[in-house]
């Protein structure tokens, strides 16, 4: 800031003053600020194919104008607009009517009833969801799914599958009546943890809830999908398990001979869930075992027989080669079997469970130095985000066997 001179009166004065403080004479002309316009207001953009919104002149109480896809075109390639589906106060209202409209079933946008009155019930929660659906319960909406995804002549599924399905379906009987429309997040939920059973069997009824809301989306019965926000509140207990101890393991080579005990040795040394047992197959000639259930590695895997125990698998397959091994049967079998040998109780406590067989499989592989890739492959390990492995590792039939028989029974 400095000191100069008034052109008027010679007194000094700031170089920053507008004006003369003694004489008042003009010494800068203010800076006029203009004011910007306002940018105007960027609406969303409406996906391509889901039709035109227009905001039309003059004084209206609704001036805009949703338009319906352009679906016709006159001889000179003009479009032939369709008259508006409705006018709305707002463009955000529009936009969400044009959504409405597009993923609107065929007899609601052919209704006589004005569509900005259907857009209106709609937007406010209004259900529109043609009437046929409107009052199907829980059960009648299950029966379409069933029906669907079941009696496909283009889809196979096995027996145990559709079983799974009528099991949990059965476990939702609290929601068979309930208008399927009406339910709600807590409903689903409220069934998932009123259920007293394993976390197998909350995972079949949630996998259930997913389908049916799947199948009604897909045929416009809803627009809501609260499957996807159930959850199962308990630790899963699939894998959960206590080896036998090497003096368990003792009493049954002991006692290999008595009934029951080679079928326990089989899952042991082979790793296999009980399940599996159902559709197992057999080859004697190269001695090996081939099956597998639950995920994508462990199904159809292949697990060369511990020499010890090839004429437990010959057993095995003679015994149910004409007839079916039912798991949930033998498995009053297997406590039995435990309870005479007197080690139906881990060293921990705990009562023995046809899965300890798998999980002593996978200790003893351990113990006995079988190395880790070959036991994911024996065991039907997912080998996770190991491109290298799950891609390009592999074992020949021999390789495994090699590993397998590293395992030693000093009890025989």
């Amino acid at each position: 800031m400095a000191l100069i001179l008034c052109p008027e009166c010679s007194h000094q004065v700031s170089d920053m003053a507008l004006s003369c403080p003694s004489c008042g004479y003009p010494l800068k002309t203010a800076a006029i600020v203009t004011p910007q316009k306002r940018k105007p207001k960027r609406h969303r953009k409406l996906p391509n194919g889901r039709g035109t919104i227009k905001h039309l002149s003059g004084r209206r109480s609704k001036p805009w104008a949703a338009y319906p896809p352009v679906k016709e075109f006159a001889l000179n390639g003009s479009p032939v607009l369709k008259p508006a589906i409705g006018y709305f106060v707002t463009y955000d209202e529009a936009y969400q009517a044009l959504m409405l409209y597009t993923n609107a079933p065929n007899d609601i946008k052919q209704s006589s009833v004005s569509f900005s009155d259907l857009c209106a019930a709609m937007l406010s929660g209004q259900s529109a969801v043609p009437s046929k659906y409107r009052n199907m319960t829980f059960a009648q909406i299950y029966e379409l799914y069933f029906e669907n995804k079941y009696n496909n002549a283009k889809r196979q599924f096995s027996a145990s599958s559709v079983s799974s399905t009528k099991a949990a379906f059965r476990n939702c009987a609290k929601l068979h009546s309930r208008k399927f429309l009406d339910l709600r997040k807590a409903d689903l939920q409220e069934v998932v943890d009123e259920c007293p059973l394993k976390h197998a069997s909350l995972e079949l009824i949630v996998s259930l809830f997913k389908g049916m809301y799947s199948y009604a989306i897909q045929n416009d019965i809803t627009d809501k999908n609260y499957a996807q926000y159930v959850t199962i509140n308990i630790a899963d207990d699939d894998e959960s398990g206590v080896p036998f101890s090497e003096a368990a393991l003792d009493i049954l080579w002991k006692n290999k001979d008595t009934a029951g005990v080679g079928m326990i040795l089989l899952m042991i040394y082979t790793g296999f869930r009980i399940s599996a047992f159902r559709t197992i197959q057999y080859n004697e000639a190269e001695q090996y075992l081939q099956g597998g259930v639950k995920t994508a590695s462990g199904k159809n895997r292949i697990v060369p027989l511990h020499t010890a125990i090839c004429g437990f698998a010959k057993d095995f397959f003679e015994q149910y080669r004409n007839k079916k091994f039912v798991a949930d049967k033998y498995r009053l079998e297997f406590y039995d079997t435990l309870n005479a040998l007197g080690i139906a109780v881990s060293d921990s406590g705990t009562k023995h469970t046809p899965h300890d067989c798998r999980h002593t499989f996978s200790w003893i592989c351990d113990k006995y130095g079988v190395n880790d890739f070959s036991k994911h492959l024996l065991m039907g390990h997912s080998l996770g985000g190991d491109v290298e492995k799950s891609v390009y590792g592999h074992r020949t039939l021999d390789e495994l066997r090699e590993e397998i028989n590293k395992i030693q029974i000093p009890y025989i």
